[in-house]
């Protein structure tokens, strides 16, 4: 008999929201150890060759500058399985951006004057920044990012869309994106006398760090201590250590002294990754009742010559919708541009715009509704694999939506609906992203005083694990909330995956479950009160992990949005937009309509006002700070909606959760698109839907 009701599925408020707001929460820059130095890494200013030289004396003999470290000078590291943390090892310069030197000073201030006074000399040699449709380094990888395969066929696809009655080819691009997060990347690293290395470093997986750092510098991983108690968002840009963990740490031993580095803003595009362009073609054949005969993705995308990184952006039309033919490919070509990296929704969030924009094309061509268009062509088993899926709530999620949006009221007529200049329109798209789950270890603690302490290396990036971690525990052990106390954020846990890939809840509440359980089983076994040190359970699950999921896994959802076009300068701005997912159990209310409305709000983004260029001649990105890159803002944002369907799915992990911090994405800036085609009748399929690109065609 419980003797607490669950907290699992309430609306907890954060545990460390007070702490926020009133400053007390420290994160990586604002660790100050005693006589800490600074650093101002140094990026390179060609697009490709060598260093020949870096003249530092001048730069020396300002006041507060204690070093200047470049590739001759620097603390030896050994050559890292990530090539992006390969900094200050030789005089290469793989593309604009890349570091080149670091200064180290007693303040900031005087480390950026040291790096202003830095003269350096180059041999430049030629580049190529830019990715076109017949770039002739294009080639097919073997697999792409995730793991997936590049390529997939089922059926007689060309066949099968030269007999479709009804046909789509449409081409798709987008320009590169970046996460941005709202604090920048920052390590403060220090070594100890007996060699032990601490960092507090901007990441999302402290164990990660450790691993990296330990192998970088030659050290087994007990003698390196990762901590990001409290970390300021990373979008994916944070779920694998940056360069600025290796040259903090570099600093520190060469220095002697704790060195701090937080990123300048305007560096970070070209060091942390980005979501890098795509060209995506895609094809549909239908009969005239709507089902899909064939589904055809090609997609193209850059990376750089230090590393391969391909975006799968095809990788969603494995998933999306049932058809007897199907075929997905990518093609990738290395150019000299900064690395690419993860990005929230890597894969699905561009793939997705592609073919959720598709399939409302379709719906044009057929004279059909979006909605109706979707619901016909939802499989009951995923067309890629043949595996059952274990949920699939995508029909609930569109009958719901339209419903909460009063999708039929509209009339679906394009460019009909006007208010003065304004032209106003709807659009809807459909959301999918997998179900990710890694290994990762936990501890129960019950004490003498009949409280418990959980220990999990999970990382919180805005997102409030802290708080729904400390719900499944609480759960778990049948106790308040309250009388649990949680410790994440910290190597000298038990090792734990990154909050990444819509994984961490899932991974780590599965290992907090079962410790917990693992604790609760070791107490009804004791007799007597407890020992002074209390009794203690841990727990992985590797093996549980392991095991092979005989269903497709994945969540599902639903985008509604409303837009007005100004027809005088060519405008668009979202008046509405609501979503609806099928996400599993919802843990928390509070914390999961917080990630569902962000990753919306980065779709709005994503679809009208944010964009980057590589300059083809400097080699570098053109929006790399938040003046020049425009992320939405409240006013940009006026009326959001996220609502969910109960969904019971008992083949994912104890807690009957499903990712959500991506799915909110997915799909979004689709459905903005959609909904500014039909204000427009005019069909851009390049994004962000800028003034500049819609205004020639209202005029």
């Amino acid at each position: 008999m419980s003797q607490a009701p669950s907290p699992l599925g309430t609306p907890v408020v954060r545990r460390e929201g007070r702490d926020k707001v009133t400053g007390a929460a420290r994160y990586s820059a604002e660790h100050t150890p005693p006589g800490c130095l600074y650093g101002r890494p140094v990026p390179a200013t060609i697009v490709r060759g060598r260093v020949t030289a870096v003249h530092a004396d001048e730069a020396l003999a300002l006041p507060g500058v204690c070093a200047v470290l470049t590739h001759d000078n620097a603390p030896r590291t050994e050559e890292p399985d990530d090539p992006a943390l390969a900094v200050l090892r030789n005089d290469r310069v793989p593309h604009r951006g890349w570091y080149v030197a670091l200064v180290v000073a007693d303040t900031p201030e005087a480390a950026r004057a040291g790096a202003g006074a830095l003269r350096i000399t180059y041999e430049t040699a030629g580049h190529d920044v830019v990715l076109t449709e017949d770039h002739p380094g294009l080639y097919v990888p073997d697999t792409v990012n995730g793991g997936y395969p590049a390529v997939r066929e089922r059926g007689d696809t060309e066949r099968a869309l030269l007999t479709a009655p009804v046909q789509i080819d449409a081409t798709y691009t987008i320009g590169p994106l970046h996460n941005h997060p709202m604090e920048p990347h920052a390590t403060t690293a220090w070594w100890d006398a007996d060699g032990h290395l601490t960092v507090h470093d901007s990441s999302q997986g402290s164990t990660t760090v450790r691993d990296t750092l330990a192998a970088a510098f030659g050290l087994k991983p007990q003698q390196v201590t990762a901590v990001s108690e409290h970390v300021g968002g990373g979008f994916g840009s944070k779920g694998t250590p940056r360069p600025q963990a290796v040259l903090a740490a570099m600093a520190a031993r060469h220095t002697g002294r704790p060195v701090k580095i937080a990123l300048p803003r305007r560096q970070m595009a070209a060091v942390v990754g980005h979501r890098a362009p795509t060209v995506q073609r895609v094809r549909l054949g239908a009969g005239l009742d709507g089902i899909l005969t064939a589904v055809d993705h090609e997609a193209l995308t850059h990376t750089s010559t230090v590393k391969e990184f391909v975006e799968q952006a095809a990788v969603p039309a494995r998933v999306m919708y049932g058809s007897p033919a199907g075929r997905t490919v990518h093609r990738v070509a290395a150019l000299d541009v900064p690395s690419p990296s993860w990005m929230r929704a890597p894969g699905e969030a561009p793939g997705m715009y592609a073919l959720e924009s598709a399939m409302d094309e379709l719906a044009s061509a057929l004279g059909m509704d979006p909605v109706e268009l979707r619901v016909r062509n939802d499989p009951a088993h995923e067309p890629d694999s043949g595996l059952p899926f274990s949920s699939r709530g995508l029909t609930a999620c569109l009958e719901a939506g339209a419903a909460r949006f009063g999708w039929y009221d509209r009339d679906p007529r394009p460019a009909v609906r006007e208010e003065g200049p304004l032209l106003i329109g709807t659009g809807v798209a459909a959301a999918t992203y997998p179900v990710y789950i890694a290994p990762c270890g936990a501890s129960a603690h019950a004490a003498p005083d009949g409280s418990y302490h959980v220990r999990v290396n999970a990382t919180d990036i805005g997102t409030g694990a802290r708080t729904v971690l400390a719900q499944i525990a609480a759960d778990a052990l049948d106790t308040p909330l309250d009388n649990v106390r949680i410790d994440i954020g910290s190597s000298e846990l038990s090792d734990a995956p990154v909050a990444g890939g819509s994984a961490g809840t899932a991974s780590w509440g599965w290992a907090v479950h079962k410790a917990a359980t693992l604790l609760l089983r070791r107490l009804d076994e004791h007799t007597g009160p407890l020992p002074a040190q209390g009794l203690t359970a841990t727990a992985d699950t590797r093996q549980e992990t392991a095991e092979k999921s005989p269903y497709a896994r994945h969540a599902f959802g639903a985008h509604f949005a409303e837009v007005a076009v100004d027809s005088r300068t060519g405008e668009a701005r979202l008046r509405r937009m609501l979503g609806v997912f099928a996400a599993g159990r919802i843990l928390n209310p509070r914390t999961a309509r917080s990630q569902f409305i962000g990753g919306m709000t980065m779709g709005i983004g994503m679809a009208l006002t944010e964009g980057s260029t590589v300059d083809p001649v400097f080699g570098d990105f053109t929006g790399n700070d938040l003046a020049s890159y425009h992320v939405p803002v409240s006013a940009d944002v006026p009326e959001i909606e996220a609502h969910w369907i109960d969904e019971d799915d008992p083949h994912l992990n104890p807690m009957g959760s499903k990712g959500i911090g991506e799915i909110g994405i997915v799909g979004a800036a689709a459905a903005v698109g959609n909904a500014v085609r039909h204000a427009t009748g005019v069909r851009l399929r390049d994004l962000p839907l800028t003034p500049d690109k819609l205004l020639p065609y209202l005029l």
